[in-house]
């Protein structure tokens, strides 16, 4: 269908263009004024909590190991053939008891032999001797006969001490491990015969990070509870290492357990309990307050109607609370809920402060 534009009335044309006027009217007003929904800034209700000082005990517990008062391993001190055995397998014996024998028996005749020429030897000096009174022979022959004497009795000390290293006996009194070797084997100074240790005290090893060394003191008793078994234990520390672990930043601490139990025996793992004395200035706040960073931590301020956030550094905490060692004063207001939400600077709105 074709209009022809001739035959339109000149108020058809006068209309259209009143229509168009008014829209471009409400156009330019709508972009003067646009809405506020865009650029206003909303404000956004939270719960806040105050912050305020409590006494805080700090507990730490970490790992340890029991360890025999004395433990060593029993080697020969000399290369020979065992002749005798006595070691008793998981027997306690006394410092000095013989647990084996190595054969001895060339030593014994090397002895038998150097007793029989000292007994000549001393025979020969006696009458140098003699003679040297009567000037029968010079006191350069004297010498020699006596210096053959003493001789022969540094050979004959020289034989004892071999024979006495022959003998295996216990540096000190403990219980006996299991034995490596039968008897008639040769072993050396590198063969293990057993392990001995002394259990009827047991010392306890354990290590703290570096910055609780200043609380740990000599003398202090800390509490440990073993794998599988819920009874608690005590031990004083007796020492410290001299300095602090460098690879783990830790410091090495030995104690002396109190308790005597056969269930303590040496290796159990332990888990030692160190209470130190509690901070009655402490800050602590909700875990859910803390929003971590790549790099550190932060919490939002509450200040005058004004989100801030500002770095904290933590110390211990537990399942519901934190304790903020720097960030944080007695008094300060911070947001609890809405954390993802709240931008820096943005308004805030209190709906209700938490205890």
């Amino acid at each position: 269908m074709r209009i022809n534009f001739a035959s339109v009335h000149p108020l058809a044309y006068l209309l259209l263009a009143s229509f168009l006027l008014s829209c471009g009217e409400k156009t330019k007003k709508i972009s003067a004024n646009p809405s506020a929904g865009g650029n206003r800034q909303m404000t956004m209700h939270v719960d806040a909590y105050v912050v305020k000082t409590q006494a805080l005990g700090d507990n730490v517990e970490v790992p340890g190991t029991l360890i025999a008062n004395e433990s060593t391993e029993i080697h020969p001190e000399i290369s020979g053939r065992i002749v005798q055995l006595n070691v008793s397998e998981g027997r306690n014996v006394t410092r000095g008891a013989l647990l084996a024998k190595i054969y001895d028996g060339d030593l014994q005749a090397t002895l038998k032999k150097l007793k029989v020429q000292l007994q000549i030897a001393e025979q020969n000096e006696q009458r140098s001797s003699q003679l040297l009174k009567i000037q029968g022979i010079s006191q350069q022959d004297y010498d020699a006969s006596l210096l053959n004497v003493n001789n022969i009795k540094a050979d004959i000390e020289i034989t004892n001490a071999s024979i006495i290293k022959t003998e295996i006996r216990a540096p000190f009194n403990g219980k006996v491990g299991l034995r490596n070797i039968s008897i008639g084997a040769f072993v050396t100074p590198t063969t293990i015969v057993a392990t001995i240790q002394q259990t009827d005290i047991l010392k306890l090893d354990f290590s703290v990070p570096e910055k609780y060394t200043s609380q740990v003191k000599v003398g202090q008793a800390v509490n440990f509870t073993t794998e599988g078994s819920s009874k608690k234990y005590t031990a004083k520390i007796m020492a410290t290492e001299s300095g602090v672990t460098q690879n783990t930043r830790t410091l090495m601490i030995r104690g002396i357990v109190q308790n005597k139990d056969a269930g303590l025996v040496p290796g159990v793992f332990a888990k030692v309990v160190l209470d130190f004395d509690p901070d009655p200035n402490a800050i602590v706040i909700p875990t859910q307050a803390v929003i971590p960073q790549a790099r550190g931590k932060k919490v939002i301020l509450y200040n005058g109607g004004i989100a801030k956030f500002t770095d904290v550094t933590t110390g211990i905490r537990d399942s519901s609370s934190v304790q903020i060692t720097s960030g944080l004063k007695a008094g300060d207001t911070i947001v609890t809920t809405g954390l993802l939400s709240v931008r820096p600077d943005s308004k805030l709105e209190v709906n209700k402060i938490t205890n």
